[in-house]
């Protein structure tokens, strides 16, 4: 009987962690396997905005979304998945909001460039007549998701790259990853399993006090006559983003809302949207945090965001599509990197950042292989 082939990396998971993990290491040269419960990456790697947003990340996460702009580059080019360096812009419909974007434009640097109302609307339809100017972020990338990421996989398999589809892994030792149809011998591990750690590793997600984050995303037409080419951040976003967030404007635009509109900060609204090529909007997101979460989909919070980019855009929208997208989060640390077992990593973005900082952490967890 001809043994198993061992490969040199086993990578347990094809979201945008996995895939980073194992397109870097075929890069350096490594035998690599996949091994995905479904048959097709259907998770939070293609229920996003498909943004790669570099500037509002801090600390270590900038640093990881600075380095991941390049491998993104690299591997549409090779995947042949469309991508656009459109940038990011962050409204400001608030003075409280107007006055943290100076303060984040003169930290960045050139990285940051101030728009006025009309220079704003040259770039993105934006109607609300309160706004008082952007922060344009333009090193930033928008991707499709639903498109990238099984455009990645495909170029990785034609590369050489084993996948798995359709198996489940039920156990990971030093050596060896135990699945449903059989053993697969590696010299390395990687589990990128994201939410679903604890179904392998319940002590490292109870330790790491592991929840799922649960979003409300919808699919729109967008308005007769509109553009928006850059991905559309507003004030919101200082609840999400480590380099607006640790200002001290943040606490005021935190005040307002409490006193104004609660009902967005109970729902841990994030104002955004992006385009996709074929015009549509993807508009979002709404967060909840919890172990398991409950089947039902509650149609208030789309009526909320609706309410929000009606405002923000000036027009209704026609929904085309809605989805829960659901990410893990954990309360110590952003980017979860543990060795179980020799030669076993567990490797996980916690904060909802993956699609933007995933590359350079996947290469940071190769680089301490």
């Amino acid at each position: 009987m001809i043994p198993p082939r061992t490969f040199d990396l086993a990578v347990v998971g094809a979201g945008v962690i996995g895939l980073a993990h194992a397109a870097l290491a075929q890069e350096r040269g490594l035998s690599v396997v996949v091994i995905e419960r479904t048959d097709r990456p259907v998770g939070a790697s293609i229920r996003n905005f498909g943004h790669v947003g570099i500037t509002t990340q801090e600390g270590e996460g900038l640093a990881y979304a600075t380095a991941g702009r390049g491998h993104w580059l690299r591997f549409a080019e090779r995947a042949g998945f469309w991508i656009r360096p459109a940038g990011t812009m962050i409204v400001a419909r608030a003075e409280d909001e107007w006055a943290l974007l100076h303060r984040f434009a003169e930290l960045r640097g050139d990285a940051v460039e101030l728009l006025t109302p009309d220079q704003t609307r040259e770039r993105a339809s934006i109607q609300d007549p309160r706004l008082l100017g952007s922060a344009y972020c333009g090193n930033d990338l928008r991707i499709n998701s639903p498109e990238a990421i099984p455009a990645l996989a495909a170029h990785l398999a034609e590369a050489g790259v084993e996948f798995r589809f359709r198996t489940n892994v039920t156990g990971v030792e030093p050596g060896l990853v135990r699945t449903s149809r059989g053993d697969v011998p590696a010299t390395q591990v990687v589990v990128a399993t994201g939410h679903d750690l604890d179904l392998l590793f319940p002590e490292l997600a109870d330790e790491g006090e592991f929840q799922r984050c649960l979003l409300h995303m919808l699919e729109t037409n967008a308005p007769a006559g509109s553009h928006f080419d850059p991905v559309i951040l507003t004030g919101t976003a200082v609840m999400r983003y480590g380099g607006l967030s640790q200002h001290p404007e943040a606490a005021s635009i935190r005040e307002r809302m409490q006193r104004d509109t609660p009902e967005l900060l109970e729902a841990f609204v994030n104002v955004k949207m992006s385009q996709r090529p074929n015009g549509r909007l993807v508009i979002g997101d709404t967060h909840a945090y919890a172990h398991t979460h409950d089947p039902f989909k509650d149609e208030s919070l789309d009526t909320l965001l609706l309410r929000e980019f009606a405002q923000l855009l000036g027009a209704p929208l026609t929904v085309r599509r809605r989805w829960h997208g659901e990410y893990a989060s954990a309360a110590a640390e952003d980017f979860y990197v543990r060795e179980p077992h020799p030669g076993v990593f567990v490797a996980c973005v916690t904060n909802g950042t993956g699609m933007s900082t995933g590359m350079g952490f996947a290469e940071s967890v190769l680089d301490r292989m």
